[in-house]
């Protein structure tokens, strides 16, 4: 029996979007998800698993965590469970704690879903959380990473673990249909309104490609990006975009017609593990654009072009190349695309892989 804590399973970024697909695919006859903050019904939805049982410890708050981390131990004393797996920083604490109080013979790995390219647009409270890690990172069997990049940059700041391994996100492939030989013209991002995606890169890149390229359209969509949030639209306004510039769409439940309505997909962030929306998209055959941070440009592969973080201009530039590609060019980055996510990254292998890792 499997146990997994997470820090907030109520979010629909990549940690909590990766947890439900593999327990949709799970075939564990028992399985429990500990969140430390609560569960959403999205993402039950999207788990589609009648055997998981969903518990949520209520720790809204840093003074709520010593009595979640009681409840923690209490519900593994109770489950005995197999392995434990904990889902970023906080929950990799917590669960920590709770099974040394616990007493339980539980195997303990972490997961690790975040790079550590730029600290410095991490909250203050998640600098503390991974530096309160690194205390603990010799406690668990094991660490898995979900990239590289993030390993890397994690061994280097001091994670001291004898058995890290790299396990990327996994995807489910959509049905589409022949790739068309076409021009880019509709340019989307996907991601929460929040410093590490840099919004303010992505604009200001906006502003240039409409003064080369104004058949260009552009959409953003993610939790914070639309037109009633004050931030944003100043965002805009400080790189020179008009309010109808940008398509603010806000946050999308049906995100197959989103990553259908568009033909190219950007990423302007500042740090990243392995950033989910690059491999959604790139499923539905759309070619990328992306910042060089954490594994997105290894993701990207053939079927897109990185740039340096923080550089308007470069992202701009990359952005003009592929709204400048002959229809068969395009067509040849489309049928990259989706190959590569179809080789790599399919959630079938994905899921072996952390069964073998988890259960040698």
């Amino acid at each position: 029996m499997i146990m997994h804590v997470i820090t907030n399973f109520t979010g629909s970024a990549g940690a909590e979007t990766m947890l439900a697909r593999l327990l949709r695919g799970s075939a564990e006859e028992h399985i429990v998800v500990a969140s430390l903050i609560g569960v959403s019904d999205r993402n039950r939805n999207l788990a589609d698993n009648p055997r998981v049982t969903y518990v949520s410890l209520s720790a809204s708050s840093i003074t709520a965590l010593p009595a979640a981390t009681l409840r923690l131990a209490r519900l593994i004393r109770k489950e005995r469970p197999d392995v434990i797996l904990c889902w970023m920083y906080h929950a990799m604490i917590v669960g920590t704690i709770a099974a040394r109080l616990a007493g339980c013979g539980a195997s303990l790995y972490w997961n690790v879903r975040q790079s550590l390219d730029d600290p410095a647009s991490l909250t203050r409270g998640l600098r503390v959380a991974i530096a309160g890690a690194k205390m603990l990172s010799s406690q668990p069997a094991g660490i898995i990473y979900n990239s590289v990049r993030a390993l890397d940059l994690h061994r280097a700041y001091g994670y001291a673990n004898r058995n890290m391994v790299a396990i990327p996100n996994g995807f489910e492939l959509p049905q589409i249909g022949p790739t068309e030989a076409t021009t880019a013209r509709r340019i989307g991002i996907v991601g929460r309104f929040h410093p590490q995606k840099d919004h303010g890169t992505f604009f200001q890149a906006v502003a240039a490609v409409r003064r080369t390229h104004p058949q260009a359209v552009f959409s953003a969509a993610g939790n914070g990006l639309s037109p009633d949030n004050r931030a944003v639209v100043d965002l805009m306004a400080k790189a020179g975009l008009p309010a109808h510039a940008v398509d603010l769409k806000g946050e999308i439940a049906d995100m197959p017609s989103y990553y259908r309505s568009i033909d190219v997909l950007v990423l302007s962030s500042r740090t990243e593990g392995f950033p989910n929306v690059i491999a959604e998209a790139m499923s539905y055959g759309k070619p990328i654009v992306t910042t060089d941070v954490g594994d997105a440009a290894a993701v990207a592969g053939n079927a897109g072009i990185a740039v340096p973080a923080r550089d308007p201009a470069a992202l701009a530039n990359a952005i003009r190349q592929i709204l400048d590609l002959s229809p068969v060019e395009y067509a040849r980055y489309a049928r990259n695309a989706r190959a590569r996510v179809e080789n790599e990254y399919a959630i079938a292998a994905i899921r072996a892989k952390y069964s073998s890792f988890l259960c040698p």
